[in-house]
């Protein structure tokens, strides 16, 4: 070991070189390492920085105990041996938000940090939205996107933030002007000891906003101590918060829009829309730009998106419904329809239990099931059809539904034991979608 290096990058990827650039233009070179042997972004680091050293297949402890600042990336979890031992010698460990909060702390408050299990993207990008639409520039990246630290190179008046409960880990000085908590509902069990742990991520956000909004129809969004603070729902609200009264969105006593006029489907996303709403409020926008973007929104790919109508039957891509409570919400979101409606689940559970799933399947005419833990879904449910891929699901659904019906992928599960992301699984599911033959 030749050098010493008193900044280390621990993971490389998106966020890994965000980090380098940040930290190059600041005039500190890293040491970058990575536990993979063919890490993403290995060439674009050789090719940006070709003096910058890369420790492949593994953390070297004796750089890391030299170092003055780790910056991990998310996926690497703190209890991490090797982080263990840097934050067990006092050794400071912070991630890429960290680092862009730090930048801007000479600034006027103008972040909005929207964190939750489900909902966070169509949230992020709704605010950034109505943001634009008032006038504002605006910009949007953390957990969606591009890294939070390549914002910094842009002329912004807001940065819109999703942020997820690794990056929220290693953050404490966010001063946001708004942030929101949308939903908490069991996620990464692989990662979290129970529910609780997850949730102490998510809530760090709790203590570095001028404002908070929060679920009032989940619990465990709710502050534990009082400060400025307010709440959207489904229910009637109350006093200044944001719900739903005879078929329209109100802010305390004002009508703010009918949820016919929404352009995104599902009661779920009428509640991402009230969050946002009440984020952009926050921020002076007025209701003329919320309802525009409301009206105007139809919703992100892989989100409970329409993908297509075949023989009368509509067919919704909800990929992205990588745990339970999305899936959860994707079903009670469609409450309301009069046809039948079939569920397409199943992957990697990422240790989660499924039994939250049993009330919402009573909706469901027939649930389909495929994948690593497809068969535990399958029991919650008697005549549960278990499939090998997607090809057979979609095939099986589209003989069994009649028009007016639902065929929807919400599978409660992470895509890695079938695809490379929940993104080719979405497309899978289209792709077959679009063989199914016109009646």
């Amino acid at each position: 070991m030749q050098n010493r290096y008193s900044h280390i990058v621990l993971g490389l990827g998106a966020t890994g070189l965000s980090v380098v650039r940040f930290l190059m233009q600041k005039g500190i070179t890293p040491l970058v390492m990575d536990s993979r042997r063919q890490p993403p972004g290995a060439k674009t680091l050789a090719d940006e920085f070709p003096d910058i050293e890369l420790v492949r297949g593994g953390f070297d402890c004796r750089y890391i105990v030299q170092a003055q600042q780790l910056i991990v990336s998310p996926g690497i979890a703190l209890d991490t041996p090797e982080v263990r031992a840097a934050l067990d010698m006092g050794i400071e460990v912070i991630g890429d938000i960290e680092l862009f909060a730090r930048e801007l702390a000479s600034r006027k408050p103008c972040v909005i940090g929207i964190t939750g299990s489900n909902g966070k993207s169509t949230v992020t990008t709704l605010v950034k939205d109505m943001l634009a639409d008032a006038g504002h520039k605006v910009v949007m990246g953390g957990n969606i996107g591009t890294p939070a630290l390549d914002l910094l190179s842009q002329d912004a008046d807001f940065y819109v933030l999703e942020l997820s409960s690794f990056q929220l880990e290693t953050t404490s000085s966010l001063n946001c002007i708004a942030a929101a908590c949308l939903n908490l509902c069991e996620d990464h069990m692989d990662r979290y000891s129970d529910i609780n742990s997850y949730r102490d991520a998510k809530v760090r956000l709790y203590q570095q906003t001028r404002f908070l909004m929060y679920n009032r129809e989940d619990e465990l969004t709710k502050p534990d101590e009082p400060m400025n603070q307010n709440s959207f729902g489904l229910d009637v609200p109350e006093s200044d918060g944001w719900g739903i009264v005879d078929g329209q969105i109100f802010h305390g006593t004002s009508e703010i829009m009918a949820l016919d006029n929404i352009g995104i489907i599902g009661s779920h996303n009428h509640a991402n829309v009230m969050a946002a709403m009440a984020l952009v409020d926050a921020c002076g926008v007025d209701k003329n730009s919320m309802v525009n973007v409301a009206k105007a929104f139809k919703g992100l790919s892989h989100r409970c998106e329409l993908v297509a109508e075949k023989n009368g039957v509509y067919y919704i891509n909800d990929s992205k419904a990588t745990n339970v409570g999305a899936t959860v919400a994707a079903i009670e979101g469609f409450d309301s329809h009069l046809g039948d409606i079939y569920l397409i689940a199943g992957g990697d559970g990422k240790g989660a239990d499924f039994a939250p799933l049993e009330g919402v399947l009573s909706q469901v005419t027939e649930l389909i099931t495929l994948g690593a833990d497809g068969d535990k879904i399958a029991k919650l449910k008697s005549g549960t059809v278990q499939v090998k891929n997607m090809k057979q699901a979609v095939e099986h659904a589209a003989a069994e539904a009649m028009s007016g019906d639902i065929v929807i992928l919400s599978p409660a599960c992470a895509s890695l034991d079938m695809y490379s992301n929940f993104m080719a699984r979405g497309d899978d599911f289209t792709q077959c979608v679009e063989q199914i033959a016109d009646a």
